[in-house]
């Protein structure tokens, strides 16, 4: 809604003055932000298949990380061991590698097989409404000797909105990089801090 208020008033009036490089600019952003969303939609996230009723969930498993034994637990929903940073997803009922965290926003996992597409999906999307921020603003300065028209309206409401989105995106974004930088998943990060509170946190 926003992308279409923005493509046919701001950015028209823009182009039709010859101001090419807003609509050479946003346009390809926004067709690159659009094939990420649908595409991270459709992908897989790194689903485990499920295992069969015959194995025993008694059975020790033990897989090795970094010199270190890590005891598989067993999945009650998929019937197998779970591998190491691998999680079962109650939303989508399925085992997912090395699982980061449950997207809402394009109703899918993010995990192993497609964490960089969902990256850039993130950076996509921020670049995309920073250019929608600057296109609006700029429109609005040109046309301050103008009356108010409604081309400056949507561009106005255009810029404020894209402004109230991108603050959860550049969080979002910083957050996935400061796990990315400590070579861990977002779900990882969050069960890290809820442990060390444990620990922090005296009894009684």
């Amino acid at each position: 809604m926003t992308s279409s208020a923005y493509f046919a008033y701001p950015c028209r009036w823009l182009v039709g003055r010859g101001e090419w490089a807003f609509a050479l600019v946003t346009g390809p952003l926004f067709l690159l932000t659009l094939w990420s969303l649908v595409r991270l939609n459709t992908s897989d996230p790194g689903i485990l298949h499920r295992g069969s009723m015959e194995q025993d969930p008694e059975a020790g498993h033990t897989a090795w990380m970094h010199s270190h034994a890590y005891q598989m637990p067993w999945c009650h929903q998929c019937n197998f061991h779970r591998p190491p940073r691998t999680l079962h997803c109650k939303t989508c009922n399925i085992c997912v590698e090395e699982f980061d965290h449950h997207s809402r926003w394009v109703n899918n996992c993010i995990g192993h097989r497609n964490f960089r597409l969902f990256l850039l999906l993130l950076v996509s999307l921020c670049l995309y409404l920073v250019a929608l921020i600057v296109t609006c603003v700029i429109f609005v300065v040109r046309t301050t000797d103008m009356s108010l028209s409604l081309d400056k309206i949507v561009a106005i409401i255009v810029a404020v909105l894209a402004t109230g989105a991108l603050l959860p995106v550049i969080f979002e974004l910083l957050v996935q990089v400061v796990a990315v930088s400590t070579a861990r998943r977002l779900y990882e990060v969050q069960v890290s801090r809820v442990e060390s509170l444990c620990r922090d946190t005296p009894l009684g």
